[in-house]
C-alpha cells in the first residue's frame, strides 16, 4: 500500500480539470475493482483456498487477500486525481487572490506617479520577477527533456520507447505463463524466477512513468489516459504481492492494451510507410488487444466467483479457454459449449457483445479488405547466383509479352539462362498471369514503376544485364508515347548510369531526345529501335525488290521449322523461314582468303551462308562490311555475319579445320578438332563474346537495298563524329578496274552543283515549295508516269504523322543513279501532305496529287497500273478503339485496286522492265549481259496484277487481303499468303527485333543499314538538330560513299545464267556469280503456281530464303543478289538500269523473264523509248 500511496504522491501536479467525467472514471474503475476492465493481458488460474507449504509462509486458514491487491490500485489511482485536484484548485484560488492584488497595486501606482519610481520601489518587484524566470527556466528544461526522452525523436528516445514496448510484451508473455497458476497464491519472491522478472520490468514501468508524467502538459488528462490506467493496476500490485509474500493474477491482464501502439512504433523503425499499412496494423493491434484483455476479465472473474456467493460459484477455466469464448461471442456463433456461470461475468459479456459485435463486424471485413488489396506482386527479385537477369518494362499486356517471351525463349536459340523480371504498375490481368505461371521457372512479375526508384531497387536494376522497354504500337499519340519512354530511361539511368537499355521509340525525330540523356552511351550497348524508321525502311526495301520486307522481317524473328511433306508453295516457304541471322567468329583456316573466297567455300562445304563480315582496318577501326570484294581479306579473329537455321550450325566455321575437315562432305561433323593451330589461334586471338566489339565498331560499309551502305553502328549514330568516312580510302573502294578515272566525272556530274546530301548518302536537291511539285489529274496523265511507286496515305490535320520521310530516303540512296532513281507519286489529303513535306522538300522526283486513294480516277490519273509498287499506309489506324476496324481504309483501299480493270492499249506507252548489269559487263553485248535488253511486256488489265504493298495494324485483318487464299483466321502472320508473298507488312514483326538485339546488337546494326536510308553519324545528328537534310559539294569523300552494294532481283530466263535457270541447281548460281560478277545470291522469289505441272495464271511471288545448294531452279525464279555499285550505269542515260528491275512487273505478267527482241524491232523501240524519256523529264523538271 505504501508504495502505491508513494506512485500517487509522485503524480502530484497541476492540470485542467472535468468534474463529472472523473467521477464517472471513477466509478468505472470501482466496478472494475474486482470484476472490471476489457483490454487485453492474460491472467493466471485457478484455486479458491491458497495451498500453504513450508517454505512459503502464509496465512494458515488459507485466506484470500485480493482486496490488499487491488485497494492498491484504487488508492494510488484516486490519490493521485484527488491530489492534483488539490492542486489545481489551490493554484485557481492563488492566482484570484494574486490578481486582486495586482489590480490594487496597478491602482496604487497611477495614484502614487513618479514619487514610487524615483523611490525606486520597483526594484524589489524586478528581483522577484528574475527569480520566477529563472525557476520557470529550470523547470521547462527538465520537462523538454523528459519529452524528448520519450516522443522517439532522437536514437535514445526511439529505444526508450521500443525497449518499453518490449518489456510490456514480455510481461503480458509472463502473465501468460502465470496463468496456468491459481488466482491467487503463496510465492516466496527470493525463489519465484517470473515474479523477480515481473518486479524488474515494473520497476522499469514505474520510472517510465514518471518521465511521461514530467513530460505532460496537462497532468489531469495524463492520469486517466490509457497507459497510465494500466500502470496503475500492474505496478502497485507487484509490490504488495513482495511485500505480502503472496501473488494475485489480478489485472495483469490490462497489460495486453499496450499492444495498440504496435503500429506507433513500427513507423518509429521506419517499418511501416504505406497507409494501408499502418491502418491494417492499427486495426489488427486494436481488434486483438480488445480480444485479450476481455479475455482476461473474463478468466479473472470465472475463476474467482462472485464475492457476495462467497466465491462459490466459479469455474475452472484456462485464459485461452476463455480467449476462445470471446472469439465465439463476438462471431455471435455462440456454440454454448463454454459459458459465463458468475453474475459478474455474464454481466460483462451482455455489454461486451454490443461493442465485441460492432468492433468484429466492422473490424475483421476492413481487415479482410486491406489484405487483399495489398498487392499480390509486391516482394522484390533475389537475384539467382550465375544467373543474369533483365527488366522488361513499358507497355506490357498479354499480346505484348508472348510475342516477346515466344521469341526471347525460342528453342533455336543456345540455351537462355537469363531470367526476366516484369515491372509494371498495374497487375496482370488473369490472361497474362497464366502465361507467368507457365513459364515460371525463367519468368518474375513485380508490380511498379520504373519511375520510382524504390521500385526500381526492387527489382535490382543495378545487377541487371539490360533493361528492354516495350513501347505501345498502337498507342493515338506516339509523341506521348515516346515522351513516357523517354522519361523511363532517364529514371533508370538517374538511379544506375551504367545499366544497357533497348528502347522501342514509335517516331523517327523522337531518337534525337535520347542523346540529350547525359549517360546514354552507345559503347555500352544502348539502343533505340525506331519502329517507324524501320517499319518504312522495309517497305521502301518492298519497292526496290519485292518480297524483301518478308525476307528480312523472317531473319530476325525466331521460328522453328514446320515440315510439310506435300509438294506446295509453303513448303518451300517454311524451310526458309526457320533461317535467322547469326554472327561467329571465323577459324584461322579462313584468313588471308578473300571474302568471295570464303563465301563460297562456306556455303558448298559448311551449308552455312555469310554475307558481311566485321572488318578491322590498319587503325583497329572495326566497320561491318556487306558482301565486299576481292580486296578484302579475312583477317584473325573476324566476325562473319551468317544466315542458318540455328545457333549450333554456325559453329561450323568457327572449328572449321583445313587438315582435318576437307575431305567431309557431311558438314555435321564439323565439330571441334584437336589441330594445334586451331587451338593456337583460339586461345590468342577470338575475342570471347561479339559483344566484346561493340566499343571499337565505329563504321559500317554496308549493304543496303538501294540504300546508303556506308552506315555507321547505331551506337556511333547517336554519337555523331566521324568526319571523314574511311570508305573514302581506297583501299576500301571496289575492284579497282570498275574505277572511273576521276570520281567528279561521275554521272557526268558538275562538282560546283550539289546533287547530294553533305554525307554522299542520299540524292538531293534544293528545297522545293509544295505548290510546284503538286499535280492536278490532267497534268498527272499527261505525264505517263511508268515504273514509278504510287504511295496511297490516308491521313488528315488531326493524324499523328508517320514519318514519310523514312520511306522516301532508301528510294534516294546515293548507290542509285540519278535516272534509276523511281519517282514517287504521294496521293491523299494534302492537308496532311503539307505536314509531311517539311521533311521531304530535299527529295527529287517526287510528286503529290491531291485526292483519296479510294478514288479510282485519282489512281488511274497517275498510271497505278504501270507502277513498280503500290504503298498502301494509313495515319488514322490507332484512332480506332476497335482493333478489326483499325485497318479497314488500307484493306477497302488494297481491294479497290485489285478490282480495277484497265485498257489493253496503253501497253505501248507502258514502262519496261529491264533487269540490271553486273559492273564492269559490256550492255552492248547480248551474250555477256545476264538481264538486259528492252523487251515490250503485255500491259496489267487487271489490278489484281498490280504489285501492292500494304501496312497492317492488326495482324488478323491479313485475311481480308486476299481473296483467293485459304488463311484460317488464327493463322500467325508469318503463315499467311499475303506476308509470304511480300504484299503485306505489320509492325508487330519488329518485336523479335528487341530480343534479336539484345543478344546481337551487330543484328539491328546489320538490319538497320539495310533497310533505313544511310543514316551515317553525321546525318543522324544533323537531321537530329534542322530536322533537314543538307545539300553538300560532291567531293571524292562522298563520292565514295555511294560505292557501296545494293539488293536487286536477277532473273533467269536468259542472259550468262539462262543454262541454269531452266533445272539447274541453286548451289552453281551462287558460285557462278559470286566468282564471275561478286554477286552474293541469298533468297528466291519465286512464282507461287511454279511447283504445278501445270501452267497457272497466278502471278503471285512468295520468298525462299537461303535455299539449299542442290535446290531446284525453274526460268521464272528471280533471285535475291546483293550487287556491287556500278560505276559504268551512269555515263549514259541511253543504258537505263533498274536495281530492282521491274521484273517484279514482268513477272505478274505470265512471263518473268527478260530476252532481247529482234534486232528489226529495236530501233523502233528505242525511239518510242527515248521519246518517252524526252517527255518524262521535261515534265520532272517542270515539277
Amino acid at each position: 500500500g505504501e508504495e502505491g500511496a508513494g506512485l500517487g504522491r509522485g503524480g502530484e501536479g497541476g492540470g485542467g480539470g472535468g468534474g463529472i467525467r472523473m467521477s464517472n472514471n471513477i466509478n468505472a474503475n470501482n466496478l472494475n475493482t474486482d470484476s472490471s476492465s476489457s483490454p487485453v493481458n492474460v491472467p493466471k488460474m485457478d484455486a479458491l483456498i491458497i495451498p500453504v507449504t513450508m517454505e512459503v509462509p502464509c496465512d494458515s486458514r488459507g485466506q484470500r487477500m485480493w482486496w490488499a491487491f487491488l485497494a492498491s490500485s484504487m488508492v494510488t489511482f484516486f490519490g493521485g486525481l484527488f491530489i492534483i485536484l488539490l492542486w489545481r484548485t489551490l493554484k485557481y484560488l492563488w492566482t484570484v487572490c494574486c490578481h486582486c492584488g495586482v489590480k490594487n497595486k496597478e491602482a496604487q501606482k497611477i495614484n502614487g506617479g513618479g514619487d514610487t519610481q524615483a523611490d525606486g520601489t520597483c526594484k524589489p518587484t524586478d528581483e522577484k520577477e528574475e527569480n520566477v524566470a529563472a525557476e520557470v527556466g529550470w523547470m521547462t528544461s527538465v520537462k523538454d527533456w523528459a519529452g524528448v526522452m520519450i516522443s522517439a525523436q532522437t536514437l535514445t528516445g526511439r529505444v526508450l520507447v521500443v525497449l518499453v514496448f518490449a518489456l510490456s510484451i514480455g510481461a503480458l508473455v509472463i502473465y501468460f505463463i502465470d496463468s496456468s497458476n491459481p488466482i491467487e497464491s503463496c510465492q516466496n519472491f527470493y525463489k519465484d524466477f517470473t515474479l523477480q522478472i515481473d518486479m524488474a520490468f515494473n520497476v522499469f514501468f514505474l520510472l517510465y512513468f514518471g518521465l511521461r508524467f514530467i513530460a505532460a502538459n496537462d497532468k489531469l488528462w495524463f492520469w486517466l489516459e490509457v497507459n497510465s490506467v494500466v500502470d496503475f493496476f500492474t505496478v502497485p500490485p507487484v509490490f504488495v504481492s513482495v511485500y505480502l509474500n503472496r501473488s494475485w493474477l489480478g489485472l495483469r491482464f490490462l497489460r495486453a492494451l499496450r499492444l495498440i501502439q504496435f503500429s506507433e512504433i513500427l513507423q518509429f523503425l521506419n517499418i511501416l510507410k504505406t497507409s494501408n499499412s499502418i491502418k491494417l496494423v492499427n486495426l489488427c493491434s486494436i481488434f486483438i488487444s480488445t480480444w485479450l484483455t476481455a479475455a482476461g476479465f473474463i478468466h479473472l472473474v470465472e475463476n474467482s466467483g462472485d464475492p457476495w456467493e462467497n466465491f462459490q460459484n466459479n469455474q475452472q477455466l484456462t485464459y485461452w479457454e476463455c480467449v476462445y469464448l470471446l472469439m465465439v461471442t463476438m462471431s455471435t456463433v455462440g456454440y454454448g459449449d463454454v459459458y459465463a456461470k458468475t453474475t459478474l461475468g455474464r454481466l460483462f459479456m451482455v455489454f461486451f457483445i454490443l461493442g465485441g459485435l460492432a468492433m468484429f463486424a466492422s473490424y475483421v471485413p476492413e481487415i479482410i479488405e486491406l489484405i487483399g488489396n495489398r498487392k499480390k506482386y509486391g516482394g522484390s527479385y533475389s537475384a539467382v547466383s550465375g544467373r543474369k537477369h533483365i527488366v522488361v518494362c513499358g507497355h506490357i499486356t498479354l499480346e505484348s509479352v508472348s510475342n516477346f517471351l515466344k521469341d526471347f525463349l525460342h528453342k533455336d536459340r543456345d540455351d537462355v539462362n537469363v531470367e526476366i523480371v516484369f515491372l509494371h504498375n498495374i497487375s496482370p490481368n488473369l490472361e497474362l498471369e497464366a502465361l507467368f505461371k507457365r513459364h515460371f521457372t525463367q519468368v518474375e512479375f513485380y508490380q511498379g514503376s520504373v519511375l520510382n526508384p524504390h521500385d526500381l531497387a526492387r527489382v535490382k536494376i543495378e545487377s541487371a544485364d539490360a533493361c528492354l522497354i516495350l513501347a505501345n504500337k498502337y498507342c493515338a499519340d506516339p509523341d506521348a508515347e515516346d515522351a513516357s519512354n523517354i522519361m523511363r530511361v532517364i529514371s533508370i539511368k538517374n538511379y544506375h548510369p551504367k545499366i544497357r537499355i533497348i528502347t522501342q521509340m514509335l517516331q523517327y525525330h523522337n531518337k534525337a531526345h535520347l542523346l540529350n540523356i547525359p549517360s546514354w552511351n552507345w559503347k555500352e550497348g544502348d539502343d533505340a529501335i525506331c519502329l517507324a524508321e524501320l517499319k518504312l525502311g522495309f517497305i521502301a526495301q518492298s519497292c526496290l525488290a519485292p518480297g524483301l520486307s518478308t525476307m528480312l522481317a523472317n531473319l530476325f524473328s525466331m521460328r522453328s521449322f514446320i515440315k510439310i511433306e506435300e509438294d506446295t508453295w509453303q513448303k518451300y516457304y517454311l524451310e526458309g523461314v526457320a533461317n535467322e541471322m547469326y554472327t561467329e567468329y571465323l577459324s584461322s583456316a579462313f584468313v588471308g582468303l578473300s571474302f568471295p573466297a570464303v563465301c563460297e567455300l562456306v556455303f558448298a562445304k559448311l551449308k552455312l551462308l555469310m554475307i558481311a563480315i566485321e572488318y578491322k582496318s590498319e587503325k583497329r577501326e572495326s566497320s561491318i562490311l556487306i558482301n565486299p570484294g576481292n580486296h578484302v581479306k579475312i583477317q584473325e579473329g573476324t566476325l562473319g555475319f551468317f544466315i542458318a537455321s540455328d545457333a549450333k550450325e554456325v559453329k561450323r566455321a568457327f572449328f572449321y579445320c583445313k587438315a582435318c575437315h576437307d575431305d567431309i562432305t557431311d558438314p555435321k561433323r564439323i565439330k571441334k578438332c584437336g589441330c594445334k593451330r586451331l587451338k593456337n589461334a583460339a586461345r590468342s586471338s577470338y575475342p570471347k563474346s561479339s559483344y566484346q566489339f561493340k566499343n571499337t565498331t565505329t563504321i559500317a560499309l554496308v549493304v543496303e537495298d538501294e540504300q546508303p551502305s556506308t552506315l555507321s553502328p547505331k551506337k556511333k549514330q547517336r554519337n555523331g563524329g566521324m568526319r571523314n568516312s574511311p570508305n573514302s580510302s581506297p583501299k576500301l573502294m571496289r575492284h579497282d578496274p570498275l574505277l572511273i578515272p576521276g570520281n567528279e566525272q561521275i554521272d557526268n556530274m558538275d562538282a560546283n552543283v550539289k546533287k547530294y546530301d553533305s554525307t554522299g548518302m542520299f540524292h538531293w536537291c534544293p528545297a522545293k515549295d509544295i505548290e510546284k511539285v503538286i499535280l492536278t489529274r490532267s497534268e498527272a496523265a499527261m505525264t505517263v508516269l511508268s515504273g514509278h511507286v504510287v504511295v496511297c496515305i490516308f491521313g488528315d490535320v488531326k493524324s499523328a504523322l508517320i514519318g514519310l520521310r523514312n520511306l522516301v530516303m532508301p528510294l534516294r540512296a546515293s548507290n542509285f543513279h540519278y535516272h534509276e532513281l523511281k519517282h514517287i507519286v504521294f496521293v491523299g489529303s494534302l492537308e496532311y501532305l503539307r505536314r509531311e513535306w517539311e521533311t521531304l522538300h530535299n527529295f527529287p522526283k517526287v510528286s503529290i496529287l491531291p485526292g483519296t486513294p479510294l478514288s479510282r480516277a485519282d489512281l488511274r490519273a497517275v498510271n497505278i497500273n504501270l507502277c513498280d509498287m503500290c504503298v498502301i499506309l494509313s495515319a488514322n489506324q490507332n484512332n480506332i478503339d476497335d482493333a478489326s476496324l483499325q485497318d479497314k481504309e488500307c484493306i477497302l483501299a488494297s481491294l479497290n485496286i485489285k478490282s480495277m480493270q484497265f485498257d489493253d492499249s496503253i501497253g505501248v506507252l507502258q514502262a519496261n522492265s529491264q533487269g540490271f548489269t553486273p559492273p564492269g559487263m559490256d550492255r552492248s553485248s547480248p551474250d555477256n549481259s545476264p538481264v538486259h535488253g528492252l523487251l515490250r511486256q503485255p500491259s496489267i488489265t487487271t489490278g489484281a496484277n498490280i504489285p501492292i504493298i500494304t501496312e497492317l495494324v492488326n495482324d488478323s485483318n491479313v485475311q481480308f487481303l486476299d481473296q483467293d487464299d485459304d488463311d484460317d483466321p488464327d493463322t500467325e502472320l508469318y503463315l499467311t499468303q499475303p506476308f509470304a508473298c511480300g504484299t503485306a507488312f505489320a509492325v508487330s514483326v519488329l518485336d523479335s527485333l528487341m530480343s534479336a538485339t539484345y543478344f546481337n546488337d551487330n543484328i539491328l546494326t546489320l538490319i538497320r543499314t539495310l533497310v533505313t536510308g544511310g543514316a551515317t553519324p553525321e546525318l543522324e545528328a544533323l537531321i537530329a538538330e534542322e530536322n533537314a537534310l543538307r545539300g553538300g559539294y560532291s567531293t571524292p569523300q562522298t563520292l565514295a560513299n555511294r560505292d557501296r552494294c545494293r539488293v536487286a532481283q536477277l532473273a533467269l530466263y536468259d542472259g550468262p545464267f539462262a543454262d541454269l535457270g531452266d533445272g539447274g541447281c541453286y548451289g552453281d548460281l551462287f558460285c557462278k556469280a559470286l566468282k564471275t560478277y561478286n554477286m552474293l545470291c541469298f533468297g528466291i522469289y519465286r512464282l507461287r503456281d511454279a511447283h504445278l505441272s501445270t501452267p497457272s495464271q497466278c502471278t503471285k511471288r512468295y520468298v525462299i530464303t537461303n535455299p539449299p545448294y542442290e535446290f531446284e531452279l525453274v526460268p521464272t525464279d528471280l533471285i535475291f543478289c546483293l550487287m556491287q555499285f556500278d560505276h559504268n550505269a551512269g555515263q549514259s542515260r541511253a543504258s537505263l538500269s533498274h536495281s530492282s528491275h521491274s521484273s517484279y512487273s514482268s513477272s505478274k505478267k505470265s512471263s518473268s523473264v527478260h530476252s532481247i527482241p529482234s534486232t528489226a524491232n529495236r530501233p523502233n523501240r528505242t525511239k518510242t523509248r527515248d521519246s518517252r524519256e524526252k517527255q518524262k523529264y521535261v515534265q520532272e523538271d517542270r515539277l
